[in-house]
């Protein structure tokens, strides 16, 4: 493998097709293609992108809620389906790295997602958020061990997680320990009880990535949505419920290993892809000062231990894969 050390990455900041699974798809691909044509190699997308995070459960009582589940449900992505394929074939086809935030469907029940797409590999790779926040878990189950993991790719070593699992220290530290350069941060727009809850607000929570940049000493991608007209008309029914769900909240960014922002951001209404050139090279500058799992740890004190081993309903003596990746097998083969 012939590792790339400098190149140009992008950080989406876009609402996508509300509930639609095949329009949210067929605009990814269109953000893949102008990424790709515009010189990126990696480009990660927000939380919950395909079809779009659930805010219906945080804005009134659950049984108002239901209206919105079997849609939901229908339009949620399987990790391995045509739409999972569409997406890696659109990252093959741009030769571009692709982090997508999505709600995976497997059986009866809804995850927090990314999909993780090397063109080189012609692999997809899905994780699940290990803990859904707050009324999260009312539409969502749990991740596990094993699929926490940081990928090596011809980009660097790559990792991703979702919204408020960057506030939880010791998923930071574990993913430093795995010598990730590049992390992908997804998020959800914030504007969510703007001005009501701070710690659900863009200034936080964009600190958040700012520091995960600064601890891991690795480029950070966070990538955001935006809340629009359209969608939530669909999602509002009261004054109340929009004064809870304003527009806008988009506020994506791209950080450097000392935490310094790499681009310009966007309006927190505006709808775009945001651009970074980064050179993997300057991590060793960055850690020259302190490597929080090298030379400035204290291994002798503290201890972060990592199960990796997979959760299911069923045991058994069945052997049990710890990896969920796939192969899209060229035509060619």
């Amino acid at each position: 493998m012939t590792k790339k050390t400098a190149y140009k990455v992008a950080a989406v900041q876009a609402a996508p097709e509300f509930l639609d699974l095949r329009g949210s798809v067929d605009k990814a691909i269109t953000l893949i293609e102008q990424a790709a044509r515009e010189g990126a190699s990696l480009i990660a997308f927000p939380e919950c992108w395909i079809p779009g995070y659930p805010f219906w459960a945080w804005l009134d009582a659950p049984a108002w809620g239901m209206k919105f589940v079997q849609r939901y449900f229908d339009n949620a992505m399987t990790a391995d389906g045509v739409e999972a394929q569409r997406l890696l074939q659109a990252a093959i086809d741009n030769d571009i790295f692709v982090s997508m935030g999505y709600v995976e469907r497997a059986g009866g029940s809804l995850y927090i997602a990314q999909l993780f797409l090397d063109p080189e590999t012609r692999t997809a790779t899905p994780r699940r958020k290990l803990k859904a926040t707050h009324v999260e878990r009312s539409v969502f189950g749990e991740g596990d061990g094993s699929d926490f993991a940081v990928h090596d790719t011809r980009l660097g070593r790559i990792g991703q997680l979702c919204c408020w699992e960057h506030v939880h220290p010791l998923n930071k530290y574990a993913m430093y320990a795995m010598h990730e350069q590049v992390h992908i941060a997804a998020w959800p727009c914030f504007s969510l009880y703007q001005g009501k809850a701070y710690a659900l607000g863009a200034e936080i929570n964009t600190a958040v990535s700012q520091v995960y940049a600064l601890e891991g000493r690795c480029f950070v991608i966070a990538a955001t949505s935006v809340m629009t007209k359209a969608h939530q008309d669909m999602l509002c029914e009261t004054e109340t419920h929009r004064d809870l769900l304003p527009l806008g909240g988009g506020a994506s960014m791209i950080f450097g290993p000392d935490g310094s922002p790499l681009c310009k951001p966007l309006r927190p209404d505006e709808e775009g892809l945001l651009y970074a050139d980064i050179d993997l090279g300057v991590i060793a500058l960055a850690k020259a000062a302190a490597d929080p799992v090298g030379h400035y740890a204290r291994g002798d004190v503290f201890r972060v231990y990592l199960d990796s081993s997979p959760r299911s309903a069923l045991e058994g003596n069945a052997p049990q894969s710890l990896s969920r990746a796939w192969q899209l097998l060229d035509p060619a083969d």
